[in-house]
């Protein structure tokens, strides 16, 4: 399968933007999805996580309640909203997938990436 990762741009802080990661060459619905993020000077690291089987999900302690991971299997695309951004939001956003298996949190549970998209929060 392949991912192609977009909405990213600058927006000021307390802002939102919805990142988009629009799936094709497989059957999306049967793949866990998940968004991890690499900020300035620093490693990827998980954002959130979603499983294809019951839909749950996880979240990074650093966005919760503020972002939101969701899925429309008849678009064959993985959204994030993310909802009263920070600065330290500040990041290349990067969509992952993996078909079936456990929910995994870390970069190796992932086999299919987008490229990546910016999201710049301004103070």
């Amino acid at each position: 399968v392949q991912l192609q990762a977009s909405g990213g741009g600058l927006v000021q802080a307390g802002g939102s933007l919805r990142l988009s990661c629009a799936a094709s060459g497989g059957t999306f619905r049967t793949y866990n999805a998940a968004w991890f993020r690499r900020a300035p000077g620093k490693g990827r690291e998980i954002v959130t996580a979603l499983k294809w089987t019951d839909a749950s999900t996880y979240y990074a302690d650093s966005v919760k309640g503020r972002f939101t991971i969701s899925r429309d299997n008849a678009k064959n695309t993985v959204y994030l909203t993310m909802n009263k951004l920070k600065p330290e939001d500040t990041a290349v956003y990067y969509c992952a997938a993996q078909r079936y298996g456990g929910l995994r949190v870390d970069e190796a549970g992932y086999t299919y990436w987008g490229q990546g998209t910016l999201v710049t929060v301004s103070s």
